[in-house]
């Protein structure tokens, strides 16, 4: 039996990274799906902000929320890491990771929604929008020039926390993204893009409203 809940939206990239770290951790928990233009109550009763994801867990004294991504993320592997894909405390890994999500969340993710929804800030050009989420990508493009993944030999933590960011941006101007100089961070997106843990993240399912039915999230085998 589930003691926690994941509401969910599909294409959003906060809750992708929260479904990759589900996976990853490979721990058992009830997904729910939701329409943004028609959220649930019960979501609201949990966390009155109404943004997704929303992850809650039920413990002897109570309902426990979280409603910040990575926070999920590190509810699930610090509870199971199987794949060990979590830095190592204190290492230059570990605070690189910080370093990375925070300019992600606070910078690339600002100019990146600029980006897309460019007719909505008339203040300047898409082109201009697209040249200030760059500075990010230039720098993981750096990152990428002798290895496969962003801080090691193998897929970490920080790869699957940005990876659904970066595919948001790629897609904006999909022909520009694919013919721009940016060999390295193509190549790494086009791994995740054709993984099997993100295949099993993208499964479609009926808004729980309509159904009131959740789907199992964690299991690789299932």
């Amino acid at each position: 039996m589930n003691t926690a809940t994941l509401y969910s939206f599909r294409r959003c990239p906060y809750a992708i990274r929260a479904r990759l770290g589900i996976l990853y951790s490979q721990t058992p928990v009830a997904l729910r799906e939701i329409e943004l233009k028609n959220k649930p109550e019960i979501l609201l009763r949990h966390s009155p902000k109404g943004t997704v994801p929303v992850l809650t867990v039920k413990q002897k004294d109570g309902t426990k929320v979280i409603d910040e991504s990575i926070d999920i993320m590190l509810w699930a592997l610090n509870a199971k890491d199987p794949s060990n894909i979590l830095p190592r405390k204190n290492s230059y890994s570990e605070h690189k990771t910080q370093q990375l999500i925070n300019t992600n969340d606070n910078y690339f993710k600002k100019w990146l929604d600029k980006y897309k929804y460019f007719d909505r800030q008339p203040e300047h050009s898409q082109k201009y929008y697209r040249q200030q989420a760059e500075i990010f990508l230039q720098e993981l493009e750096f990152l990428l020039q002798d290895k496969d993944f962003l801080l090691d030999v193998d897929a970490s933590f920080i790869d699957i926390a940005i990876f659904p960011f970066i595919r948001q941006f790629a897609y904006v101007d999909k022909s520009w993204f694919d013919g721009s100089e940016y060999h390295n961070l193509k190549k790494w997106l086009s791994y995740w893009l054709k993984s099997e843990i993100f295949s099993r993240a993208m499964i479609k399912y009926q808004p729980w409203l309509l159904m009131e039915q959740e789907y199992q999230l964690g299991k690789l085998d299932n």
